[in-house]
């Protein structure tokens, strides 16, 4: 089978393992990942003028997704535990969603990629961001989470395509 067209934590029977990365060779690997959460434009304002009653929501949805992207291979089956070197979690606001937009890197010196910790981080974060708002608004929507780029590895960079 050509690379990518096979699922890599299913053996031969189907059977869900975690994959063997001992052959790998040590290399920089870096993720970045983003996400949003929509709201009414009253919540945005809220947010930014800090009247959240469970606090500073930008400043807790951040430590909270490094939290989150640390602890992945607890959260996610088959992930490896690895050593992160950086995780950044950057949170702004944009009155064109309305909303908070999230974008979170991860970046460690190993044998496997980071896109599930970025990824993990800005869920996590999307969440608490909910999470600490939902006083003021239920109706948010978390969306458009996603991998923007990964580097390193084997197969070298990736990034997805504009939309």
């Amino acid at each position: 089978m050509k690379r990518g067209t096979r699922l890599t934590h299913l053996d031969k029977a189907g059977a869900a393992n975690m994959v063997d990365v001992s052959a790998k060779a040590v290399t920089e690997r870096l993720a970045v990942a983003e996400g949003a959460v929509k709201m009414a434009p009253a919540t945005l304002d809220a947010i930014r003028a800090g009247d959240a009653k469970k606090g500073d929501v930008i400043g807790t949805a951040r430590i909270a997704g490094i939290m989150a992207a640390k602890r992945t291979h607890e959260l996610i089956p088959l992930c490896h535990p690895l050593g992160l070197t950086k995780v950044t979690v950057d949170i702004e606001p944009d009155d064109d969603l309305p909303g908070l937009r999230v974008r979170a890197t991860a970046k460690v010196a190993g044998k496997t990629g980071v896109e599930m910790e970025a990824l993990t981080a800005v869920s996590v974060a999307c969440l608490t961001i909910y999470d600490m708002a939902k006083a003021i608004d239920r109706g948010m929507a978390i969306t458009a989470v996603r991998l923007l780029e990964k580097r390193g590895g084997r197969s070298g960079t990736w990034k997805a395509p504009a939309t």
